[in-house]
């Protein structure tokens, strides 16, 4: 019964990994990892409102401003991604 759950969990994180793009894969590296993360996080930011306006008040910058300098961040990730593999 052992085996056939361990091939059930493996077989479930392969279906979730092939569905979601941050969850990571075995030949992933701890720099694609990261990168993964940072992105995820910057989307967020711009996503949601309250916490771009924490931001915007943290940095005392302007919500757009704020707005576009994550965006900014999110485009260097994407095209950086992009180049290096």
């Amino acid at each position: 019964a052992q085996a056939s759950d361990r091939f059930n969990i493996n077989s479930q994180l392969e279906h979730l990994q092939a569905k979601y793009v941050g969850t990571g894969h075995a030949d992933m590296n701890r720099y694609e990892w990261a990168v993964n993360i940072q992105r995820d996080s910057y989307a967020s930011y711009v996503g949601h409102y309250p916490l771009l306006s924490y931001f915007a008040l943290a940095e005392n910058e302007s919500i757009g401003r704020e707005r576009y300098n994550f965006m900014q961040v999110l485009s260097y990730f994407c095209t950086f991604m992009t180049l290096r593999i």
